[in-house]
């Protein structure tokens, strides 16, 4: 179950909020007292509401926004149970102080804005001895050994607990809740109104990551990368699971470069069986994978992860989605169907490296151009291939142009990194950024009649590609295409 976080100032604002969202079928609503300007009415709240609530007045010091008296705070926490809702949160330092009455429930909560606590199981323990009916810790995650603390928390405790680690990095234990025994899990109303670091939408966990599917059989995979927020990968894995009724669930991690093999060993503990890997991750997983398949051992880097039996096993789909949309614009055939042809290649990232390897192996005459000569130069030399300066990009005459670079993508779409000018129509331009689709080197291009392939294609076939590594199963490519190009409003256009 999913308890949506309300904060508003006018009581209206509130109640029509809270009737919005049982109309989209919210079963647990929090009210979120210390938002309201002015005098709270309670009974005008709560007189009618449409579901079960939970009311919370939260103090400035844990993170809320009430500026009254602590002893008008805890008057109205008190006649909150004498009306009867279905839940009060009591802080720690008050919940000894505020006796049971009637049926309301008792929530004894923690906050911790800073870090995780080294005594979690100590303070679970104590708030839990305050006549809990359900434990509430909400703590800063700073690393994947928090998000593992605050799961096992959840999953070996007596008492229901909600164990949250706030911040990007603590995302995995909002959506990983319910695999791990939690009564509930938190939203908030609006991605754009979060109430707490990390926060999701009410749409989101239900629109995304399906939340109340969720049950201690789910399968776990994910996308690990720092940053993470970018990524939709997840919108377009969840999407294809739930058409195909697989109880399995794709979750964003957000791993520093320096956490990655903590991340690594804690993921059985976690439940995850499979993972998509991106920057910076792609060439350090490597070495930690017990074996590799051949494109990965050409290519030196890794897209996929996939655990079983034997331990972790390491792929490239990159490299087969790459070649599948080059294979089909330039409509080589034979062993070698690009021998002859020049290709340039601009950035020496995970990306680049994949189409380079795959391109040679084709028979096609490789360039490299990076903004860092260095990289563009390193890859060269590993790849057997040519490098030039960023700036002497435009004095290649390629027949295959392929961008690796992230210039073009969301929010910076104003930007191409090769001059129009230098499109010919015999070309086949290849740019692997998917967000959004028609950036502008695709649409110079078109305007010069060069064929085109685009990044969606792309990260839709190399994510199909990990689906099928994933499940055994052929991925449902449709679904995927029209849900990636919905969630970046290519469907506009």
């Amino acid at each position: 179950m999913i308890c949506v976080s309300i904060g508003r100032g006018r009581h209206k604002h509130v109640i029509a909020e809270h009737k919005h969202l049982v109309e989209k079928g919210a079963k647990l609503v929090e009210l979120r007292l210390d938002y309201i300007n002015g005098t709270v009415n309670l009974k005008r709240l709560i007189g009618e509401r449409p579901c079960p609530v939970v009311i919370t007045c939260r103090r400035e010091k844990d993170g809320g926004k009430w500026t009254g008296t602590e002893e008008e705070r805890v008057t109205l926490l008190r006649s909150a149970i004498a009306e009867g809702v279905e839940y009060v949160d009591l802080e720690e330092d008050i919940a000894g102080d505020i006796p049971r009455f009637g049926k309301t429930k008792r929530i004894v909560s923690y906050h911790d804005f800073n870090a995780t606590p080294d005594d979690l199981e100590a303070l679970h323990s104590r708030m839990a001895s305050l006549d809990a009916d359900v434990v509430k810790i909400a703590c800063m995650g700073h690393s994947t050994g928090d998000n593992l603390r605050c799961l096992n928390l959840m999953r070996c405790s007596d008492v229901p607990t909600v164990a949250i680690c706030m911040g990007e990095i603590g995302t995995p234990s909002r959506i990983l809740a319910a695999r791990f025994g939690a009564p509930f899990t938190y939203a908030t109303f609006h991605q754009e109104r979060s109430l707490a670091p990390g926060q999701l939408s009410f749409d989101q966990m239900q629109g995304i990551y399906h939340y109340d599917k969720v049950n201690e059989e789910t399968e776990i995979y994910g996308v690990i990368a720092d940053p993470i927020g970018h990524s939709l990968s997840p919108v377009i894995h969840n999407a294809a699971f739930r058409e195909l009724g697989m109880n399995k669930l794709y979750v964003p991690f957000r791993v520093p470069r320096e956490d990655l093999e903590t991340f690594l060993q804690g993921c059985r503990e976690m439940g995850v069986t499979g993972l998509s890997v991106t920057i910076p991750h792609k060439e350090a997983i490597i070495r930690r994978m017990s074996q590799v398949d051949g494109a990965v051992r050409g290519i030196g880097a890794a897209n996929t992860v996939v655990f079983n039996e034997s331990g972790a096993n390491g792929y490239n789909t990159d490299y087969r989605a790459a070649m599948d949309c080059i294979d089909s614009a330039a409509g080589g055939a034979g062993e070698k169907p690009l021998e002859g042809k020049s290709a340039l290649v601009l950035g020496a990232g995970g990306v680049a490296k994949a189409v380079v390897f795959g391109l040679l192996r084709r028979g096609a005459k490789v360039t490299i151009a990076s903004r860092t000569r260095e990289r563009a130069q390193e890859l060269a030399d590993r790849m057997e291939c040519a490098a030039v300066d960023w700036e002497a990009r435009h004095q290649i005459d390629a027949n295959i142009l392929i961008n690796g670079t992230p210039v073009g993508m969301h929010p910076h779409v104003d930007r191409t990194p090769f001059d129009k000018r230098k499109i010919h129509s015999t070309m086949v331009v290849f740019d692997t950024v998917y967000n959004p689709e028609s950036t502008l080197l695709i649409k110079d291009a078109k305007a010069q009649g060069a064929k085109v392939v685009t990044g969606v294609e792309m990260f839709i076939r190399q994510a199909a590609y990990q689906f099928k590594l994933f499940t055994g199963q052929e991925a449902p490519l449709q679904l995927m295409r029209d849900t990636l190009k919905r969630a970046t409003g290519a469907a506009k256009y």
